[in-house]
Formats: structure tokens, sequence, C-alpha cells
């Protein structure tokens, strides 16, 4: 079974923060983070942002709205995947290109709502959402090195380490039982 079929069947779990359901906007953003992640797949080598009209097809289908700058989306998908990696990514590590984001504030209703003027910006105004929301620590990158899918880690405390473990976890700890076998 493909590990991305697996993780997507993950269950709606509760915010350990807080022990109460995500919202559905909060899912909302979740998803369309997720999916902007994943737009690199290490399993079957495709990635979306290689070419303009694939970027462009995704940002229709999942925000509705265009966006023409594919190398801005690379250089910003590829920084999150590696803060998310590593933890945390030096400022000196952003790339000059990205120094403006199609991201703006505006009220609704008196309230300060953060929105994308395209689909770059909608993607970005979704993780600015996710991070405000003290949620971010939760977006992880499997470790399997034949996956790297970014997935939500809705555990409890936070521990999920692979984006599911009947396939990747399950690899991981079978390989890691055959190299202490093999070596005895």
């Amino acid at each position: 079974m493909n590990s991305k079929a697996v993780a997507a069947v993950a269950p709606n779990g509760l915010s350990a923060a807080t022990s109460e359901p995500v919202g559905p906007d909060t899912e909302q953003d979740i998803d369309l983070l997720l999916a902007f992640l994943n737009t690199i797949d290490a399993e079957t080598g495709t990635d979306v942002l290689r070419e303009t009209e694939q970027w462009q097809q995704w940002c229709l289908r999942h925000t509705g709205q265009a966006s023409v700058d594919t190398a801005a989306a690379r250089e910003i998908r590829d920084l999150m995947r590696d803060s998310i990696s590593r933890g945390s990514v030096e400022s000196t590590a952003i790339p000059p290109g990205t120094a403006e984001w199609p991201v703006r504030i505006h009220l609704e209703e008196g309230v300060p709502v953060a929105s994308g003027s395209d689909a770059l910006g909608a993607v970005l105004a979704a993780a600015f959402r996710i991070a405000t929301v003290g949620r971010w620590h939760r977006i992880k990158i499997c470790p399997a090195t034949n996956c790297l899918w970014a997935f939500y880690d809705r555990s409890r405390n936070r521990s999920r380490t692979w984006c599911s473990m009947r396939v990747c976890g399950n690899r991981e700890k079978a390989r890691s039982w055959r190299e202490r076998h093999t070596a005895q």
C-alpha cells in the first residue's frame, strides 16, 4: 500500500494543547499547506513545481486562483520543508527572491484577516494562520528517504515520526531489525 494513501486515512485528532478538535478553517489551512508541501514526491520522483503549467493547474485546483511565479513557489516550498525537517532555518538561508510575498492583511467586520492575492499568497496566508494558532510544530516531514511526505501530527503528545506507521514506520523497523540480526 502506498504510504500517501495510508497517511490520507489518518484519523481526525485532537489538539494536544487544548484537547479540542481543530476547527474547519484550520483544517482547510492544514490541507492546503500539506498539499503545497507535497508538490514534490520522492516516491514517484515527481515535482509539480518543475513545470509552470503543472503549477498553474495545481493553483486552480487547490485555491481557485492563479500564480505564475513557479520559481518563488519552489523556493518557498523548499525553505518551508527544510525548516520543518530541521526545526529551523537560519535567517541567512532565505532566498533573496522570496522577500516579498503576495499576502495581505485586511479587515473583515473589524477583524484582521490574512489572505493571499494569488495562489502562492493563499498558501502563505494558510501557513501564517497555522503558525499563529500554534500548530506549526505539528507539520512534519516523514524521515523515510523514499517518502519525505509532509503530514500533520495529530498524536496527543506530538511524537509521531512517520507519515504512516503501517508503511514507512514498519519498513524502517523491519530494516533496523534485519541490520541488527544480520550483524550477529
